[in-house]
């Protein structure tokens, strides 16, 4: 060990997660060949390759792997423990990495990020956008977020918004063309817009009145995962779109997109802010988690929003297998 550079540990690390010299090396605030001059060198000192290059790829070898198993965890700890020892000075510092995905970042993150860089001119934010469920631990992320249903477990969990609702909308001229859905499943015989959450399935549509809950599967030539795309196929008359009713509020209130199915499109809490519960977190994370509470405090003295409490879990302990969620 003595020969062996925490440095050059952290930097291999960054580039076996990441699996991009580039992207490693901003993280590292370094320059690629600097970067990877490090991995040679150690690679030369352990006497064994760590990786597979190519010019589009890098892979992790048999040693590089157990690398990664061992230190991997050891690295994310050492930084917590620098971020902490900085913490004592009284200003929150450091890189605050964010997962979440893109309605959670477009409807509730994106209004937050100019005012909390403002109150913390320390901290580097770093918001991904990801529609699927990630080991936000293993990917080196100090936070993720995510709807309730989908909260990692042994996590701690803070609401990061309001109740949230879909809406099926179509452009006025597909309605007046195709006439106007009473129930769900009239919506079969439309053409809907589908929508692919990932690399997952096509999601049947869901909706729920009065404890009454109907799913239909309508069909459509157009299977978008982006919003824009959908957005823009609605407007032009493709079919009805399933999204967030934040997506498309301006848009029906001008007229533009028509609002289907209202009564069975029923609130649902909005998304959670979640992070190990098993560590004290890191400053740059807990100055988050305190600005959100305050942003949600006034969002609710505005008298637009009311507390958003999951069936009863709102003041959970944090428990295995399941999210401790707290009232921000």
């Amino acid at each position: 060990m003595k020969d062996i550079d925490l440095r050059d540990l952290d930097a291999f690390v960054a580039v076996a997660r990441t699996r991009n010299f580039r992207r490693a090396a901003l993280e590292q605030r370094v320059s690629v060949s600097s970067l990877s001059q490090r991995l040679r060198e150690l690679e030369e000192r352990l006497g064994v390759r760590l990786m597979n290059r190519t010019t589009r790829s890098v892979g992790l070898t048999e040693a590089g792997e157990l690398l990664l198993a061992g230190v991997g965890p050891a690295i994310s700890d050492v930084g917590s423990a620098l971020d902490q020892v900085r913490g004592l000075r009284g200003v929150p510092s450091g890189r605050l990495r964010i997962n979440a995905p893109p309605p959670a970042i477009d409807l509730c993150l994106a209004p937050m990020v100019a005012p909390f860089l403002e109150a913390h001119p320390q901290i580097d934010l770093e918001i991904v956008s990801d529609s699927t469920f990630v080991d936000i631990v293993a990917e080196g992320f100090d936070a993720g977020v995510r709807y309730g249903e989908h909260l990692a477990q042994d996590m701690i969990a803070v609401s990061l918004g309001p109740p949230q609702r879909y809406a099926v909308v179509a452009s006025p001229h597909y309605v007046e063309k195709h006439g106007r859905p009473k129930h769900p499943k009239d919506l079969l015989d439309h053409v809907g817009i589908r929508i692919r959450f990932g690399r997952g399935a096509i999601r049947d549509w869901e909706f729920e009145k009065a404890g009454r809950v109907v799913k239909v599967a309508p069909t459509g030539r157009l299977i978008a995962n982006y919003p824009g795309l959908a957005r823009q196929a609605a407007l032009d008359g493709v079919g009805f779109w399933p999204t967030f009713e934040g997506y498309v509020r301006d848009e029906v209130k001008s007229g533009e997109l028509v609002s289907v199915l209202e009564d069975w499109c029923a609130p649902f809490p909005g998304p959670f802010l979640y992070y190990p519960s098993r560590r004290q977190p890191p400053p740059a994370l807990a100055a988050f988690v305190a600005f959100v509470a305050e942003w949600r405090k006034q969002e609710r003295r505005k008298g637009s929003v009311v507390p958003d409490k999951p069936t009863g879990r709102a003041n959970a302990r944090p428990m295995t297998g399941s999210a401790a969620i707290r009232d921000p």
